[in-house]
């Protein structure tokens, strides 16, 4: 049923970078839910671990407590509500009400209604349409540079994780282990088929990304006695490693450092950020670790050249 269409992706690459484009426009809308939702749903899951913790410590006098529970009733009750990436259904935040079908078509649905909610005419962030394109268009550049492959079979879902890692690490400082564990074992998984590296090779890209970050970490907190990253980002360079193997790994450190470097003195000027303003790391090695991954041979080939 499937093998003409399969046919015609390989056979075709117009076809196939088209095709490719269109889905990860619909997939770059549930990134929005997955950036916006995951997040809250972290959160809200630390809240109640913590609370199951000090339960013991947040007893107090019977009466006291009575009272309590009784004014806290609707916050436990909201508590209870589903929060998914599932549900609730889409809606508009200020208005509440429920998007339609057709109001949630990537790109063409924001142009259809000028950028604002049909009912309560309030304007919608101009970040949504433009995380749909930026999905479409850089797994179309991942399609395009690996046609109908499995490099692209991996490339193309690590591209759309890799986004949503981007705008979540920018928005809260955090890389969520929900998505970059299991991105590490699909490319440890991947590698039985030699889609990019030998086992080996790809076993010892991880650990030497992982371990890399990790000993910077701790040199770091040695000396300065604060924590310079987060463990998401080991884990981050761990799935580049993965990928790249130890040898192309110092070119993703040194792109990512240099990109950061020259954002961090960007903000100094522009938005009077000062020298001890946290800034997340991730983003800089998703982008750097990206394009690594598509372009690093031409790049380790013309750096030898120059050398």
């Amino acid at each position: 049923m499937f093998e003409p269409l399969l046919s015609l992706l390989e056979a075709n690459l117009i076809f196939f970078v088209i095709s490719v484009a269109l889905l990860s426009l619909i997939v770059g809308s549930f990134l929005n839910v997955v950036i916006y939702r995951l997040p809250k749903m972290m959160e809200s899951e630390w809240q109640c671990d913590c609370r199951e913790l000090l339960k013991d410590e947040l007893k107090t006098p019977s009466k006291p407590q009575v009272e309590t529970q009784s004014e806290s009733q609707p916050e436990q009750q909201a508590e209870t509500k589903t929060f998914n990436l599932a549900k609730p259904d889409s809606h508009c935040p200020s208005c509440n009400t429920p998007i339609k079908a057709w109001q949630n078509i990537p790109v063409i649905s924001y142009l259809l209604l000028k950028g604002k909610c049909a009912n309560c005419q309030t304007k919608i962030s101009k970040r949504y349409p433009a995380i749909e394109l930026l999905t479409a268009f850089s797994s179309a550049i991942v399609a395009y540079q690996f046609g109908f492959s499995a490099q692209s079979l991996v490339l193309i879902p690590l591209t759309w994780a890799f986004i949503c890692l981007i705008f979540i690490d920018i928005d809260k400082m955090l890389l969520p282990d929900q998505i970059t564990i299991p991105l590490l074992w699909g490319v440890l998984i991947a590698a039985n088929w030699n889609v990019f590296l030998t086992p080996m090779a790809t076993i010892f890209g991880a650990v030497a990304g992982y371990l890399f970050l990790w000993t910077v970490y701790w040199l770091f907190k040695l000396v300065t006695g604060k924590e310079g990253m987060g463990h998401g980002d080991f884990k981050l360079l761990a799935v580049i490693g993965a990928v790249v193997g130890v040898i192309q790994l110092p070119m993703v450190i040194l792109m990512s450092s240099i990109v950061g470097a020259i954002v961090g003195i960007g903000l100094m000027f522009t938005s009077g950020a000062g020298r001890n303003t946290e800034m997340p790391f991730g983003p800089y090695l998703a982008i750097a670790g990206w394009i690594v991954m598509l372009w690093g041979d031409q790049i380790f080939n013309w750096y030898i050249g120059l050398m």
